[in-house]
């Protein structure tokens, strides 16, 4: 299997996306913290991916995405695209999809880097990304994803946790997660809320990864 830092992200596939901070040290140090993040999130990810789970803690983070075909991008809303002049025109040209991650991530390291009075690198690198293709590991990843707070020790009740997508799933409210896809890979919300409370560990999900 390639290495989790060595894959392509490619158009129309489904990854699990994740990374921590050097060092393990703190990547949020503040509720507002969460929140630029999530906002740098929506301005350079959400226009070339959908979002299906995500969740952030203490020093890292995971993301269960599907990087959108070419043609359902929209230029107009993509942050910094290629810019390539010709006698005619001025013509906008899409970044490869790791590149709106990394826009992402030296966004939010300029950001951390001046509150905290420090320079240089944030993130681990390159980030992890596992291409998903196996049905299995699509509700395994959800819940481990979900369920993570608990696993590091930064809550007792992952449902409590106001940093992952859990809440946004199980609720009305408009989100820009896709609620009705993840649903519908558990039959449903009631399913949704019933696997969940059953514990997902590491080994398993890494298990389902070495199927694919």
């Amino acid at each position: 299997m390639v290495k989790s830092r060595e894959t392509p992200l490619e158009y129309g596939n489904f990854y699990h996306i994740y990374n921590r901070r050097i060092n393990g040290t703190p990547l949020f140090y503040t509720s507002k913290n969460y929140s630029h993040f999530l906002n740098l999130y929506n301005k350079y990810i959400e226009p070339i991916a959908d979002t299906y789970a995500w969740c952030l803690m203490g020093n890292h983070f995971h993301l269960l995405v599907r990087i959108k075909e070419l043609e359902e991008i929209d230029v107009k809303l993509l942050s910094n695209p290629v810019r390539v002049q010709n006698p005619d025109r001025v013509e906008k040209i899409i970044n490869p999809p790791h590149i709106y991650f990394s826009h992402l991530f030296n966004s939010y390291s300029q950001a951390i880097n001046k509150q905290q009075k420090r320079s240089g690198a944030l993130f681990e690198r390159p980030f992890h990304r596992i291409k998903i293709n196996s049905d299995r590991y699509f509700q395994k990843l959800a819940v481990y994803i979900h369920q993570n707070p608990v696993h590091h020790g930064f809550t007792d009740d992952f449902r409590d946790y106001p940093w992952s997508s859990y809440s946004s799933i199980i609720s009305k409210k408009s989100s820009k997660v896709k609620r009705e896809k993840v649903l519908e890979w558990f039959d449903g919300k009631e399913n949704f809320i019933d696997v969940h409370r059953k514990i997902v560990d590491r080994n398993m999900v890494q298990g389902l990864v070495a199927e694919i």
